[in-house]
């Protein structure tokens, strides 16, 4: 399986990172080694003094598909789940400053929670879905997937020109802003709607 992440799929998180407004998606992928389950702690690595959380909607792919049209491409997740996408920031903006690809700031070990997913169909809105982080018990980001610049049918057709998606396949649709950096004995809670469904400590 493999883990498709989508960037500067919110506006607001874009101009917070200074970054411009995407006409069609930007993609990059994590390993499998990334990904934490079952609310198991985050252990901070050493090679980064400047980790930031990342709070986003995952879809988990549930058919093979490769160009797959807007309007089919519903039929292909059929499961949802909150992620976080921990993000080397300090390296990341180094990659960034060189011109050189920044996967090693976002697909280390370790750099992918994930929650429990339920059935898509629990949602009245697949486009209306409300989602929030909390740290150390303050909301820090707090959106709705109607705020996205791509839905997630779009985000299934357009990945799906470039890689064939697989079943079990993870895709994070992307952050809003409040992004900010982690600490050592931080402790983060992420809730779909009121329920919390992802709870991570950092070690």
């Amino acid at each position: 399986m493999k883990i498709l992440c989508i960037g500067r799929n919110y506006r607001a998180h874009a101009e917070e990172l200074k970054s411009e407004i995407p006409k069609e998606p930007v993609f990059f992928m994590k390993p499998e080694t990334a990904i934490i389950r079952n609310n198991l702690p985050f252990f901070y690595p050493g090679f980064s003094e400047k980790i930031h959380y990342e709070v986003e909607l995952v879809l988990k792919i549930c058919k093979l598909g490769k160009h797959i049209s807007e309007k089919f491409a519903h039929t292909y997740y059929d499961q949802i789940g909150i992620g976080l996408d921990f993000t080397a920031r300090d390296i990341q903006e180094n990659c960034k400053k060189k011109g050189l690809p920044w996967e090693i700031a976002k697909a280390f070990d370790g750099s992918a929670a994930i929650s429990n997913f339920v059935d898509k169909n629990k949602f009245k809105d697949l486009n209306n879905i409300n989602f929030s982080l909390n740290l150390n018990g303050k909301t820090v980001q707090k959106a709705s997937s109607s705020q996205m610049i791509f839905t997630f049918d779009q985000l299934i057709s357009y990945l799906s020109k470039f890689v064939t998606l697989k079943i079990g396949d993870l895709v994070f649709t992307g952050t809003p802003s409040g992004v900010g950096e982690l600490h050592i004995n931080d402790q983060l809670e992420a809730y779909i709607e009121n329920e919390k469904i992802l709870n991570v400590n950092v070690k």
